[in-house]
């Protein structure tokens, strides 16, 4: 894990602000998660679907859901954000400062490394591509709107081949595999 070594724990979070909302490109757009419109049942829906339920852990009640976007929006570790592919939303994502989330437990987090969480909610959207397609986009926007920002991060659970191959394909290199309170994952990083 060498290019992974650069935290120093010195390093002053209190300065770091919270995750950026990236700014897409090339027909993908993203926007934070609305509480109060249709955005909290639509990502309340996609958590329920079984093939996301299996590995994110929370296919929770809707109130439930609605404290955790309201919490999440509330602070600096975590934003819940929508993208969609033309008008309508097809991918859930959570952009996280690393260095702030449980997984700087077990890897050497750069204050501006920043994560995510992804799900393709509509099962009939999965397997057609989305997610290699997005993630060059995506991590670029990231970098681009956080200067200071030069790993981006993805920890799919290890069973989760599908995650792994669509992250692999969008050019993420596995680093190895790592213990999270809840699963078993394969940290996955793009560099600046």
């Amino acid at each position: 894990m060498s290019h992974l070594d650069a935290y120093r724990p010195t390093d002053d979070l209190s300065a770091v602000p919270g995750p950026p909302l990236p700014v897409l490109t090339d027909g993908w757009h993203a926007r934070v998660v609305d509480p109060v419109t249709p955005d909290l049942d639509l990502v309340h829906r996609w958590m329920q679907a079984p093939h996301v339920a299996a590995f994110w852990h929370q296919a929770w009640p809707r109130e439930r859901w609605e404290d955790e976007v309201r919490r999440q929006l509330s602070g600096r570790h975590s934003l819940p954000v929508l993208v969609s592919r033309g008008d309508d939303p097809v991918i859930y994502l959570e952009v996280y400062r690393a260095a702030r989330d449980v997984v700087a437990q077990v890897y050497q987090a750069r204050p501006h490394d920043v994560g995510l969480h992804v799900a393709v909610g509509d099962f009939g959207m999965t397997d057609r591509g989305l997610v290699r397609v997005l993630l060059p986009v995506l991590t670029q926007a990231l970098f681009d709107v956080d200067p200071r920002c030069t790993r981006v991060l993805l920890e799919p659970d290890v069973r989760n081949r599908q995650a792994i191959a669509s992250f692999t394909a969008g050019g993420f290199a596995p680093v190895g595999e790592v213990l999270l309170p809840d699963k078993v994952a394969l940290l996955m990083v793009r560099t600046r």
